[in-house]
């Protein structure tokens, strides 16, 4: 089930965020996100977020701003089940409009975008982390 985040979920989706983070980067440097697990954590506690939950445990999220994926994490194991679609699919119902950034080398998550309907509008380079980074965007078919 999908419902909006709560304050008391906090930790268990920093869990999710920084394990989920250092699996699906291995081109970064794990300590790039210890160092901003506090920023994010704040970020967090201060942006829309639905979480996905079974048997109340969160298994996944998915943050947004003004239209903007800021991140969609699913828990370790328990990935390709259906539950980042769900969780995009609640995000594309409010919306008429949706972007998000991934990196080129995260290949897993830039082909589950795709699939979703996403398109790339253009490609950058991140300046924290220094690696390629592909807009994306999705628009409802009117």
């Amino acid at each position: 089930m999908v419902r909006k985040f709560k304050t008391q979920d906090i930790d268990e989706v920093m869990v999710i965020w920084l394990d989920t983070n250092i699996k699906a980067h291995d081109f970064i440097d794990k300590n790039y996100w210890k160092e901003h697990y506090e920023e994010v954590k704040y970020a967090i506690l201060n942006a829309k977020v639905y979480v996905y939950e079974k048997d109340n445990k969160i298994l996944g999220f998915i943050g947004i701003i003004d239209g903007y994926i800021a991140g969609i994490f699913v828990k370790d194991g328990m990935q390709g089940n259906g539950i980042g679609k769900i969780l995009i699919d609640t995000c594309k119902k409010d919306s008429n409009e949706l972007t998000l950034n991934v990196y080129e080398q995260n290949e897993k998550a830039f082909k589950f975008y795709l699939r979703e309907g996403f398109y790339i509008v253009s490609k950058n380079i991140d300046n924290d982390t220094k690696e390629n980074e592909l807009c994306m965007e999705w628009k409802k078919k009117r």
